[in-house]
């Protein structure tokens, strides 16, 4: 069976992504921060994934630092014997108006957002150029696209997630390895939920479809993505927003 990572898998749209990989046949690494609740969390994600007949296996991994990173697909290499698909999920939000943002709370959204993209492109290639084959999948976001008031370290991070994607896929294409990127909109996940109601009732007012959309709806694009039905489409970012930007 095909291997896939997804980090940031223990919630959210990270554990739909790895519940919808296993339902296609994938066997799923669920990358989960080293902390008990998320272990516990990440654990009860593999066992669904179990439930199709897939191989499921959980590993604990900050992925903003470079040695976990190494050290996770080492890992993983080693427990599955190939790496087909990565999808760098895992993400944070620190809000507040860049006049109030304070330099930590910058460096940490960064750290995790976008240097942990790096970080896993990094590792993963390596093994995906010996086997001459490979997808990728970056989850970046509108505010990457379009920005979002109060969010400029999240923004940031996301649109250089954008410039990562098209410029990794130009690198790797000749070697048969594709990079895409998605950028989820108003998505119901409990980074959202921390929102203001006035926020997101001003989101859902720009968003053509006038509802916010789903996990497993983020899941489904990132299902084709990976898939052979893919295997033409590289350097690409599909917005899955509802309409947000119309």
């Amino acid at each position: 069976m095909p291997t896939a990572i997804i980090t940031g898998a223990s919630q959210g749209i990270g554990a739909c992504i790895a519940k919808r990989l296993a339902k296609d046949g994938f066997d799923v690494a669920i990358n989960h921060y080293p902390s008990d609740a998320d272990k516990e969390k990440a654990e009860a994600v593999a066992q669904e994934c179990r439930e199709f007949g897939v191989k499921a296996e959980c590993y604990a991994a900050d992925v903003s630092k470079f040695e976990d990173c190494e050290a996770m697909v080492k890992a993983v290499k080693a427990d599955f014997g190939t790496i087909d698909a990565l999808v760098n999920n895992a993400g944070i939000t620190k809000d507040t108006l860049l006049a109030r943002m304070k330099e930590s709370d910058y460096d940490a959204v960064i750290a995790v957002n976008q240097k942990s993209v790096y970080n896993m492109m990094k590792f993963a290639t390596a093994v995906m150029m010996k086997q001459r084959h490979g997808s990728i999948v970056n989850v970046s976001s509108v505010a990457g696209l379009y920005g979002n008031p109060g969010q400029v370290n999240y923004s940031a991070s996301k649109a250089a997630i954008i410039g990562m994607t098209k410029t990794v896929a130009k690198e790797f294409g000749s070697r048969n390895i594709r990079c895409n990127a998605v950028a989820p909109g108003l998505i119901r996940t409990p980074m959202t939920d921390v929102l203001s109601d006035e926020v997101k009732a001003k989101m859902l007012d720009a968003v053509a479809m006038k509802r916010y959309g789903e996990p497993e709806e983020i899941a489904s694009v990132v299902s084709f993505l990976v898939s052979d039905d893919a295997s033409y489409v590289t350097g690409q970012v599909i917005e899955i927003s509802g309409g947000l930007s119309m």
